[in-house]
C-alpha cells in the first residue's frame, strides 16, 4: 500500500488507521531519512492508542522508551540509530518486546533487520522534494 501524505493532519489520519486494528505483539519498523517523520508517526500512533504521558521524547539517546496505552497494551518505542549492528541491538534484550502485551515501534531497524519478527509491518516514509510538508508512505505487510 502506498499513499501520498500532504501534511501532519493526514499523517495523524494514517496513525489512526494503523492503530485501529493493532494487537499485542505487533511490530512496526519505521524507515526513512532524518526528518522524514518516523518519530511523528510513532508519537501520533501512541496518542491514538491513549498514551497520556505529557512528553513523548524521541528514544534516540535512551534507545527504548516504554509506555502504557489505554487498551492494556504496553508500547516500546525504540530508536536503533546510535547502535552499530545486530550484536548491539541483541544485547539490549529487545526480543522480550516482540510478544504480548507489547506493541513495538522501531526507528532505524536497518541496524539489525534480522532480529525483527517475521510479522513486522514495514513503513517507509520519504520526503517530497517539491513540498516540504508532504511525504510518500509505503507500507509493506
Amino acid at each position: 500500500m502506498s499513499q501520498y501524505i500532504q501534511n501532519e493532519a493526514e499523517m495523524i489520519v494514517l496513525a489512526k488507521q494503523l492503530a485501529a486494528d493493532v494487537q499485542a505483539g505487533a511490530c512496526f519498523a519505521l524507515h526513512g531519512d532524518l526528518g522524514a517523520g518516523k518519530s511523528f508517526l510513532a508519537r501520533a500512533m501512541m496518542r491514538v492508542l491513549g498514551v497520556t504521558d505529557e512528553a513523548l521524547p524521541s528514544p534516540t539517546f535512551a534507545i527504548i522508551q516504554e509506555y502504557d496505552a489505554d487498551n492494556g497494551l504496553k508500547i516500546a518505542h525504540m530508536d536503533w540509530y546510535r547502535l552499530e549492528d545486530s550484536f548491539d541491538v541483541e544485547n539490549l534484550g529487545v526480543d522480550e518486546f516482540f510478544s504480548p502485551p507489547w506493541l513495538t515501534l522501531i526507528e532505524w531497524s536497518e541496524r539489525a533487520p534480522e532480529l525483527l519478527p517475521k510479522h513486522t509491518k514495514h513503513i517507509h516514509i520519504s520526503l517530497d522534494e517539491q513540498d516540504i510538508n508532504a511525504r510518500f508512505v509505503k507500507i509493506n505487510p
